[in-house]
């Protein structure tokens, strides 16, 4: 692209093989020279141009475990009214829900876990003495790929970060939940049922799943990948486990401005890391509906607040999300 070889060769056989046309030959040579600077400019350009498309891109490598969310935008939020009596949720009335307005939200390149942190993968963590020992507080819950509940929003944070990679923001969460058509769920827009996602239905809690031991009719978490992929080939990101996001939440999002709006939008207080205090919120998100609560809880739009300190206590899971800077590193081999 851009090359100059032609014109080179086209001098030389000028300026060699007639020398009357020598005059002709030195003014392309001038011509030539003029010009270089400005063709080499361009062809860097175009370089530049191919090189930024791919920037952006999935990674050839795929990472296991993870899958890849491409570049572009998304719909956040819904118009419908709040549906979901979870105490936190249920206080707002019904045609002020939180998840308004809706908006359009641009997103990079990232990947998601495909599944919910196992009990297995956080107990691993803590006995490479990398994460906090946490064990959950229901019987029934420690199976090996049940997913890890009942953690703090930072010991899930902590558990994200020691293994490279990061808790997903709410937009990062809601778009490998959607997708970039608006759908409602990660199957489309039928309704979540015991066919799709681990919720609590006509049959009990978990889809009639009795939990043992004790509290039967609590049910359970039950393992991970119970249920199809979902968008992107992930697994339950509605209903078995909610799952804990890194933004401090906020009631209105227009109110909370351009932290909470535009390009890969990470909440309040956005110019520091999540795992400080945020002045004025003391609630993190969490999202994805679960095994205890019916269908009107598992909306990929439906925002749960609560404290960090996951005090009360809840039975919150989580998974994690990866830059592609983090991806990128996460393929390096580990020197441990």
């Amino acid at each position: 692209m851009y090359s100059v070889k032609p014109l080179v060769g086209l001098i030389f056989d000028l300026t060699v093989n007639d020398t009357k046309k020598l005059a002709l030959g030195l003014g392309l040579s001038l011509v030539y020279l003029a010009l270089n600077p400005y063709m080499a400019f361009a062809q860097q350009q175009v370089t530049q141009t191919h090189s930024d498309a791919f920037a952006d891109s999935c990674l050839a490598q795929k990472i296991k475990g993870m899958a890849c969310i491409p570049k572009g935008s998304f719909i956040r939020g819904s118009e419908a009214e709040r549906t979901c009596m979870q105490g936190e949720v249920k206080r707002l009335p019904k045609d002020k829900p939180n998840h308004r307005p809706v908006a359009k939200i641009d997103m990079p390149t990232y990947y998601m876990d495909i599944s919910e942190v196992t009990y297995s993968a956080y107990q691993a963590c803590v006995r490479r003495k990398k994460c906090p020992k946490r064990k959950p507080a229901y019987s029934d819950f420690s199976a090996a790929q049940q997913p890890m509940t009942g953690l703090s929003w930072y010991e899930a944070f902590t558990y994200c970060k020691a293994i490279g990679k990061h808790l997903p923001t709410e937009a990062e969460w809601e778009k490998a939940a959607r997708g970039s058509e608006g759908e409602q769920y990660p199957w489309g827009n039928d309704e979540p049922d015991c066919d799709k996602a681990v919720i609590k239905d006509k049959s009990g809690r978990s889809c009639g799943v009795k939990k043992r031991f004790s509290y039967h009719n609590k049910g359970k978490v039950l393992p991970v990948k119970s249920r199809p992929a979902g968008r992107y080939g992930l697994y339950d990101m509605i209903g078995n486990a909610e799952e804990w996001t890194a933004d401090w939440y906020t009631r209105d999002w227009d109110k909370c401005g351009e932290d909470c709006a535009g390009t890969h939008p990470k909440g309040p207080c956005s110019e520091q890391a999540p795992d400080k205090p945020c002045k004025r919120y003391r609630k993190k998100v969490v999202r994805g509906g679960s095994w205890y609560w019916p269908k009107e809880c598992a909306r990929s739009w439906t925002r749960r607040p609560h404290y960090p300190s996951n005090k009360p206590y809840h039975h919150f899971g989580f998974r994690c999300a990866a830059s592609l800077t983090e991806a990128k590193a996460l393929l390096k081999p580990n020197p441990n």
